[in-house]
């Protein structure tokens, strides 16, 4: 379900909580869905069960899971706030990167071909990932 990434400069916590966010927004974890338990996840993970309460508390703050004492926690029905607040987050994160392309010279086309093939190392690395 979830892989991380050791060479990652990210903290693990902060890893979880992207990996979450993503499995949510794509539909592969639905809304109202059990989450693993704390336990469950760091076993696992082979990690410690702080990390994953720390990642889990995020989300919880962020609104994406909520908990019910003694059932565990549960993925939130707000997606479509996540999937707003994720959009805006990556329009930003495009914009700064155009405004960078356009600063050394570049053209739309080079732009559009860099956006092309991310896209495509995007979707080889996801495919390599679910073949592991």
């Amino acid at each position: 379900m979830l892989f991380l990434d050791y060479q990652d400069r990210r903290p693990i916590y902060e890893q979880i909580v992207e990996k979450f966010r993503m499995l949510i927004l794509s539909g592969a974890v639905e809304p109202s869905s059990k989450m693993p338990s704390v336990r469950q996840l760091a076993v696992e993970l082979s990690i410690n069960p702080n990390t994953i309460a720390k990642a889990y508390s995020e989300l919880e703050a962020k609104g994406v899971i909520y908990s019910v004492p003694g059932r565990g926690s549960f993925v939130s029905d707000n997606t479509d706030t996540l999937r707003q607040e994720t959009l805006k987050r990556l329009a930003d994160k495009l914009r700064a990167l155009a405004e960078e392309i356009r600063s050394l010279g570049m053209s739309k086309g080079d732009f559009i071909g860099i956006c092309e093939q991310a896209w495509q190392e995007a979707k080889a690395k996801e495919r390599d990932q679910k073949d592991d």
